[in-house]
């Protein structure tokens, strides 16, 4: 019999080693104290309950919540501070962080050494910043539901995932709602960011500084803006969805030789009731004439608004149903702009200047809802050009006040001779070769709805 008794405990010493190697921790008991007793690679799990914070993670384990675990910090920094290259957090309900901008202070902070680092199937709530990649390559950020603040000024406000110089991180699949941006990049490169949802923000996605990177199969959804991109290069922009933004769905401003496919932006009907300092926030950021609608009035926004960009591809988008279409202005040359389809937008196309630009490019240009040309041979190209805007629009632009003379014989008369001679038209955005029929978008361009 006395040689039975260790079989007896073998299989509890069994379970004990287990549950020692995965650390388990309960609410109350030292989550630093579990961390720094696991080994490289280990699992330090946490029990549902409140647990308190902050944490530590310093070396290469993964922290992770069963259901129910929450892990709230004390008001001030940030909750979960991850040093440690290869890391992670994972499944717990976050919050609690501090509320200074100047200290970065977030749910989980992600430092430059935590190459690699995962956060992954979190509930973050009420936080400043929701993650923070300071620095960290190849730091991935995917599947977290972010609820960032609403209350106070925009301006005060964190954003949902902030990136800043840390090339190769991965953004996806996030749900981030609130706060000041959904996902705001600046100084990085070789950046993904895909298949996140954004409403309810400043900007969806605002991107400064980024190179080589790809913003891809996004779904913004009511906010000031949804996609900003600014002073960055060879992008990958395709695939994306922009319903109801308030003053433009697509932004460049000095963004240049990038690929802009496969996007749809829907404009808003109606109004849009903003915050209070929602107009100097959004456009304390916007090149000059970027302006879109009036907080809590008609909301006509624009599609698409290019600045000073460059040597883009623009091909296979859908506009539809915004104030304007395209904004095309300050100098931008030798963006090729076919294939796509303008559809329902009150202004299909505003460009003031006197260079003739043809938007047709191998004998195929856009589709133009108000385009009422005919396609006798049937090879699905109309048989006459479409001109967006004529003398009158130029003229209306640079004066609004015109505006009352809109509906005198004077400006029929214009507008008549214009179409008679098509000489004294002004330079401007002519489409050579206009589609009949609108392109079908990518079946990858998302369709989703909050």
């Amino acid at each position: 019999m006395r040689a039975a008794a260790p079989l007896v405990l073998l299989p509890a010493l069994l379970l004990g080693g287990a549950a020692a190697a995965r650390g388990t921790v309960a609410p109350g008991e030292d989550i630093g104290a579990a961390i720094a007793s696991e080994a490289p690679g280990g699992v330090v799990e946490l029990l549902p309950g409140l647990h308190r914070g902050p944490v530590s993670l310093d070396r290469a384990v993964a922290l992770v919540g069963q259901e129910g675990a929450v892990l709230e910090g004390p008001g001030n920094g940030s909750v979960v501070t991850i040093t440690a290259e290869g890391a992670a957090v994972r499944n717990l309900t976050i919050r609690g962080s501090g509320s200074r901008l100047e200290a970065m202070d977030s749910a989980v902070l992600i430092r430059q050494s935590a190459k690699g680092a995962v956060v992954e199937g979190n509930r973050i709530e009420g936080n400043l910043f929701g993650v923070y990649v300071h620095g960290a390559e190849g730091g991935v950020v995917r599947g977290n539901t972010i609820t960032g603040r609403s209350g106070g000024r925009m301006s005060e406000r964190g954003d949902g995932v902030s990136v800043w110089n840390a090339p190769g991180a991965r953004v996806e699949n996030n749900d981030i709602r609130f706060g000041r941006d959904g996902i705001f990049v600046k100084v990085s490169r070789r950046n993904l960011f895909a298949g996140n949802r954004l409403r309810d923000l400043r900007f969806a996605i605002h991107y400064m500084y980024a190179n080589d990177s790809e913003v891809s199969g996004n779904a913004s959804f009511g906010n000031h803006a949804g996609y900003a991109i600014m002073y960055s290069q060879r992008l990958r922009v395709r695939g994306n969805l922009s319903d109801g933004d308030r003053d433009h769905g697509l932004l460049f401003n000095y963004a240049n030789g990038s690929e802009i496919t496969g996007n749809r932006v829907i404009g808003r009907a109606g109004g849009f009731r903003a915050d209070e300092d929602s107009d100097s926030t959004a456009r304390e950021h916007m090149p000059a004439g970027a302006g879109g609608g009036t907080a809590g009035g008609p909301a006509p926004g624009k599609c698409v608004f290019i600045y000073n960009s460059n040597r883009n591809r623009f091909t296979g988008n859908r506009f539809e149903g915004c104030g304007i279409g395209v904004h095309f202005t300050a100098g931008s040359e030798g963006n090729a702009i076919t294939g796509n389809a303008f559809i329902g937008n009150r202004t299909q196309v505003k460009y003031v200047g006197t260079r003739h630009l043809d938007w047709s490019r191998d004998g195929r240009g856009n589709y133009w809802s108000d385009n009422p040309a005919f396609d006798l041979d049937r090879d699905g190209i109309a048989d006459a050009a479409y001109r967006p805007n004529d003398l009158v629009d130029q003229v209306l632009w640079t004066a609004p006040r015109a505006k009352l003379l809109l509906n005198s014989p004077a400006v029929q008369v214009l507008r008549w001779a214009q179409s008679q001679f098509p000489a004294i038209l002004p330079g401007g955005v002519v489409d050579s070769r206009p589609l009949i029929t609108a392109p079908p978008l990518p079946d990858a361009a998302p369709r989703w709805r909050p």
